[in-house]
């Protein structure tokens, strides 16, 4: 490969397909070492014939990132590799821990040894299609619905997105029965049904909930509790002792409650799970999801 070659244009040549393979063969290089050629074949379904063209393609157009190891018959890492492809770190980790693919005819196998915390609870897959196909349609659901303030309900919903507060997965929706937009725990639906021809009303959508659409800005930093500022520092990646966050509204505080952040006013809250303050508490003033927040109370009037 002519050494002035940059990689992006090489990756402009492969089709989809392609490319989806090379950037696979790399992955198991970068973050495992090695690759097989059943590897390739198990991932993608293809022949040895084209598992071996991509093998040699990789190494024609990459040939410093992957090495032949005679006697285990194995490709393994290059000495001198440089990684050709963008691999994030999200995806790297969910791939690791969870399998490659994309989630629904992979194997789901990880790739290495991980412990993961459990989910509170999965939604029924039956409850959650209706649901997202409505996202989707813009189309109204009918659902039943159980709360702890109101128990047992029949409603109907225009939902717009999905949220997850690392524990459960909820709705972000306009709920008829109580005129609002809120939030819904979907593993309290025992029952949703799409509305065909239900149509979602202007003061329905998106674009009127203010909560939604309303970005707060937040300042976090360490907690005056600790006592190495410079590891929660490293930890959170600030920058000049301070973590900026954009977040709407709607989900502020859930964010806040799953960080264990402290929004007291003094940071009084003295636990050690404590590791970030919320050093412009006002911030959160007339977010909804203000009440989620620990330790937060607004001012007085």
């Amino acid at each position: 490969m002519n050494s002035e070659t940059q990689p992006e244009s090489i990756q402009k040549t492969l089709n989809h397909a392609q490319r989806e393979r090379l950037l696979f063969i790399e992955f198991r290089l970068y973050f495992l070492g090695d690759i097989r050629r059943q590897d390739l074949m198990q991932r993608f379904g293809i022949a040895p014939a084209v598992a071996t063209r991509d093998f040699a393609q990789y190494r024609e157009l990459f040939p410093n990132n992957i090495s032949f190891d005679n006697k285990s018959k194995t490709y393994v890492i290059g000495p001198a590799f440089s990684p050709a492809f963008q691999h994030s770190a999200e995806r790297v980790l969910t791939a690791l821990s969870r399998g490659f693919g994309d989630g629904i005819g992979g194997s789901g196998e990880p790739l290495l040894t991980c412990e993961l915390p459990k989910i509170l609870n999965h939604p029924s897959i039956s409850i959650l299609a209706p649901i997202t196909r409505a996202i989707h349609l813009q189309k109204i659901v009918s659902i039943d619905y159980t709360s702890h303030s109101s128990g047992f309900s029949t409603r109907e919903i225009a939902p717009f997105a999905l949220v997850n507060d690392g524990l459960r997965w909820h709705v972000r929706t306009y709920d008829r029965k109580r005129s609002k937009f809120l939030d819904l725990v979907i593993t309290r639906i025992p029952r949703s049904q799409l509305i065909e021809d239900g149509q979602v009303l202007p003061h329905e959508l998106p674009s009127a909930d203010i909560q939604w659409n309303r970005i707060v800005e937040l300042d976090l930093v360490p907690h005056p509790n600790q006592e190495h500022p410079e590891i929660i520092e490293n930890d959170y990646g600030m920058t000049a002792g301070v973590m900026h966050l954009k977040l709407r509204a709607a989900v502020a505080g859930y964010v806040l409650r799953q960080w264990i952040v402290d929004c007291s006013a003094d940071h009084k809250l003295g636990g050690k799970e404590y590791r970030l303050w919320l050093k412009n508490h006002l911030a959160i003033y007339g977010v909804s999801s203000a009440d989620l927040a620990p330790g937060y109370q607004a001012p007085s009037n």
